[in-house]
């Protein structure tokens, strides 16, 4: 059974930082996509950052230059370092895993499986 484990949210001032960690087990993700989603109450689940396959970075315009994607050496386990964290990157993070052809990365339907989330809270 592939399972997804988040760590890392919490509470930090504006201007701080963070780094999310997610831990996939039952399969081997090298030749996945592992990324990162979030999503806010009333709103729909909105793409962050993926690794895609391993290979190349893709990140939303709104964290392109504060967040940084990584996989672990292991390529099981897939980070997001949150550096200069605004107020509105205030969400309910998840950890996500499947095989998107590159044209979508950014669907979360096309990711099978996710992890539990995980809160980061960034207070003004």
């Amino acid at each position: 059974q592939v399972q997804l484990v988040e760590s890392g949210g919490g509470l930090v001032q504006a201007g701080g930082s963070l780094r999310l960690s997610c831990t996939g087990s039952g399969s081997t993700f090298r030749d996945y996509s592992m990324g990162w989603f979030r999503q806010t109450p009333g709103k729909e689940r909105e793409f962050v950052a993926t690794s895609f396959r391993s290979t190349h970075t893709y990140y939303a315009d709104s964290v392109k230059g504060r967040f940084s994607i990584s996989r672990g050496s292991d390529k099981n386990t897939v980070y997001l370092q949150m550096d200069t964290l605004k107020p509105e990157d205030t969400a309910v993070y998840y950890c996500a895993a499947g095989r998107p052809v590159l044209s979508s990365i950014r669907d979360p339907d096309l990711y099978l499986h996710w992890g539990q989330g995980t809160q980061v809270t960034v207070s003004s």
